[in-house]
């Protein structure tokens, strides 16, 4: 791994939980830091990063100029923005784009999450837009690097169908009950961007994982970190999954303007069980402690 540490690493996105984490990482690590926030970002998140020793730059996103003089300087622009097209695909479009012009050699797009190379198209809308504007990325004079950290471990708290707590049940798809499931803390994630972003030599797609877990051990797991052996239960076929997301879609068309409609969070439940990392990297960079699936349940 190579790494400067005069470094100049440009985050989009810092004043969102993942994005300012990565900025908390980054300062830890000596690492100077540039933050691009909007003019209308709320005071308090300013203030945050800038306690943190952030320098934070307000810029006009639709002006190219602004972007530019904000990637000046820059060895590394990490993107850490949630949303739909006019964020993931529009607006990280004309932040590619600043940055070439600015001569940044380096650019981690926003794409925390599972693997959406292995994903087939319309199977999840929100990672269809990562897949646009990979295109776009793949297609540029400039060194990229997706990290790929499966989920985020909060989803365990949310009771989905896969960790339901109140109704005690666990469930699974297919023959896929042992089927081992990427889940990431947003803190580890956090601190392996932050290394990523100073390593020069980084590939394109970077795997990683602080646990990996499977239905069947969620039930173990519940039986001694919940007090009750939850039920393991089949909810039917991958086919017929898809099938159904792909209806409830079209029948809720007015979804399409949300980040996280019903079936979007459906289509996530689906894409964890459709593809998983073969191999990790979390041994990539050392001094890392990735947390165990006991503190995330």
């Amino acid at each position: 791994m190579m790494t400067n540490m005069e470094n100049l690493v440009l985050v989009s996105g810092a004043t969102g939980n993942l994005g300012q984490r990565i900025c908390r990482e980054l300062i830890k690590n000596d690492i100077k830091v540039r933050a691009i926030v909007r003019h209308e970002s709320k005071a308090d998140k300013i203030n945050t990063l800038e306690k943190l020793g952030v320098e934070v730059v307000k810029v006009d996103t639709s002006n190219e100029q602004d972007l530019i003089a904000a990637c000046t300087g820059v060895s590394c622009v990490v993107s850490a923005v949630a949303g739909l097209h006019d964020v993931i695909v529009e607006a990280q479009s004309k932040l590619l784009k600043a940055a070439i012009a600015a001569g940044v050699p380096r650019f981690i797009p926003s794409d925390f999450s599972t693997d959406i190379t292995q994903m087939p198209e319309g199977e999840n809308r929100n990672f269809d837009l990562r897949k646009e504007f990979h295109k776009l990325l793949d297609q540029s004079p400039i060194q990229a690097t997706s990290i790929f950290n499966g989920c985020f471990t909060d989803i365990l708290r949310y009771n989905t169908p896969l960790f339901n707590v109140p109704k005690k049940t666990v469930a699974y798809y297919d023959d896929k009950a042992d089927w081992e499931i990427d889940f990431t803390t947003m803190d580890d994630t956090a601190a392996y961007t932050a290394l990523a972003a100073v390593d020069e030599t980084t590939p394109r797609y970077l795997n990683i994982a602080s646990f990996r877990v499977s239905p069947s051990d969620l039930v173990s797991l519940s039986e001694q970190y919940k007090g009750a052996k939850f039920e393991l239960v089949h909810m039917g076929s991958m086919e017929e999954f898809s099938a159904y997301n792909k209806m409830q879609r079209a029948a809720q068309p007015e979804g399409e303007n949300d980040l996280y409609p019903k079936w979007q969070q459906s289509q996530y439940l689906y894409s964890m069980f459709l593809v998983h990392h073969n191999n990790l990297d979390n041994d990539r960079y050392g001094g890392l402690s990735w947390s165990p699936v006991e503190a995330n349940i």
